[in-house]
């Protein structure tokens, strides 16, 4: 196999368009394909039903002046012109039925007019014949197909109207179900179709059966949501009594094992409330206008980590300060726990890359998101980090895509919206300490 004929075997098949594959489409073809059969159908049975009648009406004229010809041939009579002894005009076929000693008829032309022709057997093998003027009998025929053609054309139009009908009012509802399945999906959870009350049809029962699933699932997760901000609060108590009483034991290994258990159950607990607070879409934005690359070095100093910050193009962003360098933190936190050296993060324009050399994110995380509490086996942290960052980004209408590098390696990019004007210059030496003076921000002149 050659080059070519690879190249062509390889060649994608075209595809139809989208709206094709609509129902509208598919009810609008099947009605129309429907009807042209059924209209093809009852105009051949009528047109042929007519044909015969009025062929056979022109037949029995044309025989009944056949008759009465050949009387009057036998009297003697003068034949006119047309009529006769082998009339100029006359069918060849025609001819020969009468030469062979029998009556027949046919339709032909004589002198450019349709005519319908009568013979029969005369003398010495010649044929006596006669013709009755056709014309009316053919308008009748194309009067009549002409008739068909219009009313079937009418049938087909009015048909497809009534069904164009029936089915957009059926597509109407489907897509009505359909958005507010995509609003229940998007978080909204009061969403209902409430089309029960209307219809008895299968299309209100789909939409009966979405609502009682929107509403089994909104009992659940609202349940849920209030045993998590429960039981975080719940903790907070005990935990800042243990925290203090952490503070009073002895100096020794023991007393940094307690404080350290404390400080993680005490990060936990904060954790679980912030979610509780994005589960309940209670999270108010404050946009401010900030340098993209001085908010990612500064994060990267609080998280004392050895991260490498690498900036292809600086861009001024509104968002939420606080909130993107929440989740920027735990991006970078995420990527020195589960990941491998070196971490980098990566400012280009509106959007922030954070990447390691480990083993990858795992592919249910890849599939689904990031999901709390799953860890895929590792007993490093409690799958919260991620859920967060993922929680805050949707808050800041921001674009947090998860993927594994061809080179290998995890990297989580996230794109923010843009302010319009002009990036303010930014150094683009990599900060790996905390004592690097620190340039002025806005924001973080606004914060302090």
């Amino acid at each position: 196999m050659n080059d070519t004929q690879r190249g062509a075997r390889r060649r994608p098949q075209p595809r139809l368009p989208a709206w094709t594959s609509t129902l509208t489409w598919k009810a609008t073809v099947f009605i129309t394909l429907m009807c042209c059969g059924l209209a093809a159908l009852l105009g051949c049975l009528v047109h042929g039903a007519m044909t015969r009648q009025t062929v056979g009406t022109a037949r029995e004229k044309a025989l009944l002046k056949l008759e009465r010809t050949i009387e009057a041939y036998e009297d003697g009579a003068r034949m006119p012109r047309g009529e006769g002894i082998d009339p100029a005009g006359l069918p060849p076929e025609l001819r020969a039925l009468a030469a062979g000693g029998k009556r027949g008829t046919a339709v032909g032309t004589y002198r450019g007019r349709p005519v319908m022709w009568a013979a029969g057997p005369a003398e010495r093998g010649t044929a006596i014949a006669v013709s009755v003027d056709f014309r009316g009998a053919e308008r009748t025929i194309a009067n009549l197909d002409r008739a068909i053609l219009g009313s079937s054309g009418l049938a087909i139009g009015v048909t497809l109207l009534i069904g164009a009908v029936g089915v957009t009012r059926i597509t109407r509802r489907l897509h009505v179900t359909a958005q507010v399945a995509r609003r229940i999906s998007g978080g909204d959870l009061d969403a209902r179709v409430d089309d029960s009350s209307r219809n008895k049809d299968e299309v209100a029962a789909v939409s009966r059966a979405l609502d009682t699933m929107a509403s089994s699932l909104q009992r659940k997760l609202e349940a849920e949501q209030r045993f998590t901000a429960d039981v975080a609060h719940e903790l907070r108590t005990p935990l800042t009594g243990l925290n203090a009483a952490a503070e009073l034991l002895p100096p020794g290994r023991p007393a940094e094992l307690v404080r350290d258990r404390v400080r993680a159950m005490r990060a936990l607990t904060e954790d679980l409330l912030e979610i509780s607070r994005l589960d309940t879409r209670s999270e108010r934005v404050e946009l401010d206008s900030c340098d993209l690359a001085e908010l990612a070095a500064r994060t990267i100093r609080a998280s004392g980590t050895d991260t490498a910050l690498r900036v292809l193009s600086g861009a001024r962003v509104e968002t939420d300060r606080r909130r993107l360098e929440r989740i920027l933190g735990n991006l970078v936190a995420n990527a020195h726990r589960h990941g491998a050296a070196p971490v980098t993060v990566t400012v280009d324009g509106p959007s922030l890359a954070v990447a390691d050399a480990g083993p990858g994110y795992p592919e249910y995380l890849l599939a689904a998101g990031p999901q709390r509490f799953r860890t895929e086996g590792t007993s490093k942290g409690h799958g919260l980090g991620l859920t967060i960052a993922a929680g805050q980004a949707r808050v800041l209408g921001a674009a947090l895509v998860f993927r594994n590098r061809e080179e290998g390696g995890a990297e989580a990019h996230i794109t923010l919206p843009t302010l319009p004007g002009p990036a303010a210059p930014v150094a683009t030496e990599p900060p790996h300490g905390r004592d690097e003076p620190q340039a002025p921000d806005s924001c973080a002149e606004r914060a302090r």
